[in-house]
């Protein structure tokens, strides 16, 4: 059965709207002797990250108890504290096609909403960032309270974007969160890159 065209759009902040550059966390790794690939790792190491991004604890809680397990891994607080200081100054950069495909959308009446698993320092990135007034909506797991993929976090988001699970079509990077929206009634989309946007564009006017 051929589903009817979608009215709403949410979309994934963080590998679809929002790309970081790998080099620059390497250039901190590197610059204070931590181990390749550790600052990600930490990070978003499940037991650590998951307080954060369900509001639990505080971003900057969240980045202390990154330090910390660093500074146990390395012997040296001092360096630990300084990288993540670094690495946290870098607030990613916006991908100008997404950008645009967003203005195209919202101009022809269709309301699109930033789905995203993030903490309470969203706002400032969006700001940060000039995103502030391209969305309509934005659905923060932390102030949800619940993050993707799960069914709750989804049918909060279409009530946020003001549209049934079925009048909404969902992008996003990952495998299982486009699974998780599937199983939750929406449409998905395995956000690949740029090219994917011919595709979503043929999905909202044919």
């Amino acid at each position: 059965m051929q589903r009817e065209r979608p009215t709403a759009l949410l979309i994934d902040f963080d590998g679809v709207l929002r790309h970081w550059d790998p080099e620059l966390t390497a250039g901190v790794e590197r610059r204070h002797g931590l181990p390749e690939g550790s600052l990600l790792r930490t990070a978003l190491e499940w037991s650590r990250a998951q307080p954060a991004l369900t509001g639990q604890i505080s971003h900057a809680e969240w980045m202390a108890e990154v330090t910390r397990a660093l500074a146990e891994q390395t012997g040296d607080p001092e360096r630990a504290r300084v990288a993540v200081e670094e690495w946290e100054r870098d607030r990613g950069a916006v991908d100008p096609d997404v950008l645009g495909f967003i203005r195209e959308l919202r101009a022809g009446g269709v309301r699109v909403g930033l789905a995203t698993n993030a903490t309470d320092l969203l706002d400032a990135d969006l700001a940060a960032l000039n995103l502030v007034d391209e969305l309509d909506v934005v659905i923060n797991s932390s102030v949800v309270g619940v993050h993707k993929p799960a069914k709750d976090y989804f049918h909060e988001a279409c009530r946020a974007v003001g549209a049934l699970p079925k009048q909404v079509l969902f992008v996003d990077d990952d495998d299982r969160t486009v699974r998780g929206a599937r199983a939750a009634g929406l449409s998905a989309h395995r956000w690949t890159g740029p090219h994917d946007l011919t595709y979503l564009r043929a999905a909202f006017t044919a």
